[in-house]
C-alpha cells in the first residue's frame, strides 16, 4: 500500500538524502584514518541511516533515497580527482572495502525494507 505523500514526509526524505551526502564523506575519512576499526565505524553510520530511513519511513525509498544519495557522492564526487591530482580515497585495500561493503550494506537493507513492506515473515523462504 502506497503511503500519502505529506510535507512531513517529504522533509523526511529530504533528510535522508541530506544524511546520504553527508556520510559519504565522513565516512571516506574515517575508514582511511583509522583502519580497520575506521571502515567498520563508516560502514555501521551507514548501515544506521540505511536502516533507520527505512524504519522511520517504513517503505523502501526511505532505504533507496539516502542509499542513492551516497553511492552518488562516493562514485562520482569523491572519486574524481582534482587538477591538482587530490582526491579523497586512496588505492588500498580499505577504500575498495568501503565502497563494496557500503553497496552490500544498501542492498541487504533494501531487501530487508522490501520484506517489511510485503509482510513477509522473518526466516527462510519455503
Amino acid at each position: 500500500m502506497a503511503r500519502p505523500v505529506t510535507p512531513g514526509r517529504i522533509a523526511l526524505y529530504v533528510l535522508l538524502l541530506i544524511g546520504g551526502v553527508l556520510v559519504a564523506p565522513a565516512g571516506a575519512l574515517l575508514q582511511a584514518a583509522w583502519f580497520p576499526g575506521g571502515l567498520l565505524l563508516a560502514l555501521a553510520g551507514l548501515t544506521g541511516l540505511l536502516y533507520g530511513g527505512g524504519r522511520a519511513t517504513e517503505t523502501v525509498a526511505g532505504v533507496l533515497v539516502p542509499g542513492a544519495a551516497w553511492l552518488v557522492t562516493v562514485f562520482l564526487l569523491l572519486g574524481t580527482t582534482r587538477p591538482e591530482g587530490d582526491f579523497l580515497f586512496g588505492a588500498g585495500l580499505g577504500s575498495y572495502l568501503f565502497l563494496l561493503g557500503g553497496i552490500l550494506v544498501a542492498v541487504i537493507c533494501a531487501t530487508a525494507a522490501q520484506r517489511r513492506a510485503l509482510g513477509a515473515p522473518p526466516g527462510r523462504a519455503a
